[in-house]
């Protein structure tokens, strides 16, 4: 019993640690769409969507007005897990069909789009002498995952705490400015859904980054900027696992892998898996309109609809709680202390890589 008793106190203190903060990230998704109902014309409402004002709220709230050391915990959680429920249960909006239709599609284009940016930071970073190990961290956190690629990478290569600072910093600074630019680019050059989410899913940095850009040009758009990232994460663990066996040299005498490479970034990350399990869900017919015939009577069709309309709000509202947390939890001057050379390495990457995965998407009329 008094196990039982001490489990319980844990985990409410872990709970009451975590809900200020949580409560907040809701409180500023709650303003965003609240403001975003007052945006005038339909043109302007999709050009700046609630996802956008959310992280400029945030980001307003953070740096100008401050947040309580009481409130990181909860934004924290805001940003990684209630980001994966959101992640998650799109799912439910996508057949396997679907996934393997975009997946596939993308595939060769996540391939080119990560060999041209690994090579722009390899060339970007020897003209500019700087660091290989920051180089590299540069060039996956772009090309890959963001920062949880370089999290998972640094212990392979062996960077140091201020490498590892330096290049967490470019890419949330990069990944900003993406989820301002690219909704606008994509509105001025009438990019369709699918090609713009192929693009978003493929050029932006981290996954918050990628939903929060895809989100502001369309569902269609999420939906696939979310399938062509989750394509993205999956690469990461045999990137981080042949980078770790090429920095090292060879693997140990038993054959095994490098004992630099961390154990925990060659898994599939949990969220991936869950996303897949909403889809097997979908495929296999609990949802609105594709239910097995023998029971589709027009009762259970509405509890159908009704009930993925419900997941579909759940969906969209973690996820605007979640880049509500990006903005939150986003400290401006930091990004100021970004270096020139750790900065201009980021540009390079960011520009070169946007630009290629457009250029592939249009010439080969993919979307």
């Amino acid at each position: 019993m008094s196990l039982v008793i001490t489990a319980w106190k844990k985990i409410s203190g872990e709970m009451s640690a975590v809900l200020k903060g949580l409560l907040l990230a809701v409180g500023v998704a709650m303003a965003a769409r609240l403001l975003h109902q007052l945006v005038p014309g339909p043109v302007f409402n999709k050009a700046i969507s609630d996802v956008l004002i959310a992280v400029l709220l945030g980001l307003l709230i953070r740096n100008a007005a401050g947040v309580s050391a009481s409130c990181e915990a909860g934004i924290k959680f805001a940003l990684e897990h209630v980001l994966r429920l959101g992640i998650i249960l799109l799912g439910l909006r996508l057949s396997l069909q679907d996934v393997a239709a975009t997946g596939g599609t993308a595939m060769l284009l996540v391939f080119a789009c990560i060999a041209v940016a690994l090579l722009t930071a390899y060339i970007i970073g020897r003209l500019f002498k700087i660091p290989p190990r920051l180089t590299l961290l540069i060039g996956v956190g772009t090309s890959i995952c963001g920062n949880t690629a370089i999290v998972a990478t640094a212990p392979a290569i062996g960077a140091k705490e201020e490498e590892v600072s330096f290049a967490v910093a470019v890419i949330t600074l990069f990944g900003l400015i993406a989820v301002i630019i690219y909704p606008i680019i994509g509105q001025t050059m009438g990019l369709s859904n699918s090609a713009f989410g192929l693009w978003a899913g493929t050029a932006v940095n981290d996954t918050s980054q990628v939903v929060a850009v895809g989100s502001a040009h369309s569902q269609t758009a999420l939906n696939v900027a979310t399938i062509v990232k989750l394509t993205r994460n999956t690469i990461m663990a045999p990137l981080i696992i042949l980078i770790g066996l090429f920095l090292n040299g060879k693997t140990n005498s038993g054959g095994a892998l490098p004992s630099s490479v961390p154990r925990e970034g060659i898994l599939i990350p949990w969220f991936v898996i869950g996303f897949l399990t909403m889809s097997i869900i979908r495929t296999g017919g609990i949802s609105a309109g594709i239910l097995p015939q023998d029971v589709a009577r027009a009762g259970t069709l509405q509890m159908g609809a009704a009930a993925l309309n419900a997941f579909d709000a759940i969906a969209k509202f973690a996820i605007l709680t979640a880049l509500a947390g990006v903005g939150l939890g986003t400290r401006l001057p930091i990004l100021l202390k970004i270096g020139l050379k750790p900065f201009t390495l980021g540009l390079c990457v960011s520009v070169v890589l946007s630009i290629a995965s457009l250029s592939l998407i249009l010439l080969f009329g993919m979307g």
